[in-house]
């Protein structure tokens, strides 16, 4: 996201004339979902500084912050642990766009923490930067590619959005780096991943042409609400 991500965190980017992750929140706050937790690294104090306490959107914000360099997103998880309960937790990526509808997430996060399952994962449709996806689904069940029995199933791709249960992170060194990628799979591979396909708007705002085209579809469609 470079030269937009020398001066400005990407969650603090903006599209449709408010910064991603505001997106979040206020989608967040309808849904009931109040006790947020941020962990930030690059720039990150220009996030606290721009959502503070949250009370201003009827959140309770907490930050992590990561030094001093990022610790990617299971590491980051880790090191947010004492901010968490013993509950499963959602985490939404900061640097995507959607509207998957958040109301859902507390009931399947009632029905992770009741099954032996440790992870849920919200997969979208492959965009086109990322054609080849990421994980297959069956039954609601997130699968390696080589149990599908039709090899021609497409696979999905991952949002960015997942339910996890906090035990699934307390063997990591809360200060060192760690990818979620090899855990996802590890445990996808244990037959211990539920998921779901959702089909609605998603963007992952990885580059400024997908970032301008989105904030270009979002005044176009907020002018079209008040026309």
């Amino acid at each position: 996201m470079r030269p937009l991500t020398d001066h400005t965190p990407k969650p603090l980017l903006m599209a449709g004339g408010k910064p991603l992750i505001v997106w979040h929140i206020e989608r967040l706050m309808r849904a009931g979902i109040t006790d947020l937790v941020i962990n930030h690294a690059h720039l990150g104090a220009q996030i606290e500084t721009a959502l503070g306490d949250g009370n201003r959107y009827g959140a309770r914000i907490r930050y992590s912050p990561e030094h001093p360099s990022a610790l990617e997103t299971a590491g980051g998880i880790a090191h947010a642990l004492h901010l968490l309960d013993d509950e499963p937790f959602a985490v939404v990526n900061g640097d995507i766009y959607c509207d998957y509808d958040f109301s859902h997430l507390p009931k399947l996060a009632a029905k992770l923490q009741s099954s032996q399952d440790n992870i849920h994962l919200v997969l979208v449709d492959n965009p086109d930067h990322h054609p080849n996806g990421d994980f297959a689904l069956q039954d609601n069940r997130v699968v390696p590619a080589s149990r599908i029995p039709n090899p021609e199933s497409p696979l999905l791709t991952f949002s960015g959005i997942g339910l996890y249960k906090p035990e699934l992170f307390a063997h990591l060194d809360r200060n060192a780096a760690a990818p979620l990628a090899p855990l996802l799979r590890a445990q996808i591979a244990s037959g211990r991943v539920r998921g779901e396909h959702y089909s609605g708007r998603w963007v992952d705002v990885g580059t400024p042409q997908r970032l301008e085209e989105l904030d270009n579809e979002l005044r176009a469609t907020h002018n079209a609400d008040h026309v």
